[in-house]
C-alpha cells in the first residue's frame, strides 16, 4: 500500500507566509520605533500622535550622549568595563553552577532530593520585587553593599537555569551514563563529556537570558560609588532630565540594546542546531 504524501497547497503556503510576515512585522515595531526615536530631532518628540518613523533624521542625540559621557566624572571606559565584567562573569558562573547542580538532581538519588526539587520549582514563583528587601538585608550583613558582589550575587541566585537543565537531563537515558562509567570515566568526566554536550540548548538559552539581565542591571539600590556603577546606570543618569533629554535617552537605549542582540544572534544558531540534532534513545 502506497503511503500518500501530504502536500500543502500553494494558497496555504502563501497564507502561512503572510501570517508569519505579519507577526514578524508586529514584533519588529518596538525595535523600529526605538531606532527611529534615536534619530529624531527634539521638535519631533512633541508631535502628536507620535510618528513611527523619523522625518528629519539626525545624529545629534548620539553626539550629545557622547559629549555627556566624555565630560562625566568617571571615564566612559570605566562604566563599560564594569558592565562587561559583571555581565560576562555572571553569565559564565551562572551557567556553570546550573549545569553542575542539575546533574545530581536529575540523575542521582539522595535523601531530600524531592524536597530540594520542590524548593527550586517554588522559587520560580517569587518576583524580583518580593526578593528585593531580603536580598538587601543579606548583602548588608555580608558587607557586600557597594561592591561588585552586590550585583553579581543576586543574579546567581535564580533557579530557572537549574530547573531548565534538569528538564533537559531527564531526556538522557541512564544507560548512556552507565556506559561512560563502565569505560572508566569518573562523574566529572561523565558530566563534561556526555551531559554538557546534550544540554547545549538549555545552556545557550541561559546564556541569552542571563547576559541580557546582567547587562541591564544598574545596581541603583546597592551601588553608591560612581566608579562601580555600570553603563546602564550612567546612561540613565544622563537621560533623566525630562523631555529635553528624550533624544539622548532613546540613543542610550539603542546602544544598550546592541550587546544583548549580538549575544542572541550568536547563540541562536547553536540553540537551533543542537535542538535539531538532539534526542537520545535507549
Amino acid at each position: 500500500m502506497k503511503l500518500r504524501k501530504e502536500r500543502r497547497s500553494v494558497f496555504g503556503t502563501v497564507m502561512l507566509a503572510l501570517v508569519l510576515i505579519l507577526f514578524a512585522a508586529f514584533m519588529a515595531l518596538p525595535v523600529i520605533y526605538m531606532i527611529s526615536s534615536s534619530l529624531k530631532p527634539p521638535e519631533e518628540f512633541f508631535l502628536f500622535p507620535p510618528p513611527l518613523l523619523v522625518k528629519t533624521p539626525t545624529l545629534d542625540n548620539f553626539k550629545d550622549l557622547g559629549y555627556s559621557l566624555s565630560n562625566a566624572w568617571i571615564p566612559f571606559e570605566r562604566y563599560l568595563f564594569n558592565s562587561i565584567l559583571i555581565s560576562v562573569s555572571s553569565t559564565v558562573i551562572y551557567v556553570a553552577i546550573a549545569a553542575m547542580a542539575a546533574y545530581p538532581l536529575a540523575k542521582h538519588q539522595f535523601p531530600g532530593k524531592a524536597a530540594l526539587n520542590s524548593v527550586i520549582t517554588l522559587a520560580l514563583m517569587f518576583t524580583a520585587a518580593v526578593l528585593a528587601l531580603p536580598q538587601y538585608m543579606i548583602l548588608s550583613l555580608l558587607g557586600w553593599i557597594d561592591t561588585y558582589l552586590a550585583i553579581l550575587a543576586p543574579s546567581l541566585a535564580t533557579t530557572m537555569g537549574v530547573f531548565l537543565c534538569v528538564q533537559f537531563l531527564e531526556t538522557i537515558p541512564h544507560s548512556v551514563l552507565e556506559s561512560g562509567r563502565m569505560d572508566g570515566a569518573g562523574e566529572f568526566r561523565v558530566w563534561w563529556s556526555i551531559v554538557v554536550p546534550n544540554i547545549k540548548p538549555a545552556l545557550f538559552t541561559m546564556v541569552i537570558f542571563q547576559f541580557q539581565a546582567a547587562w541591564n542591571a544598574n545596581g541603583g539600590n546597592v551601588i553608591y560609588s560612581e566608579a562601580l556603577k555600570t553603563l546602564p546606570a550612567a546612561m540613565t543618569q544622563i537621560a533623566s532630565a525630562g523631555i529635553a533629554r528624550a533624544g539622548v535617552g532613546s540613543a542610550s537605549a539603542f546602544i544598550l540594546m546592541i550587546p544583548p542582540v549580538l549575544v542572541f544572534i550568536l547563540s541562536q544558531s547553536n540553540v537551533l542546531e543542537t535542538m535539531a540534532h538532539s534526542g537520545i534513545k535507549d
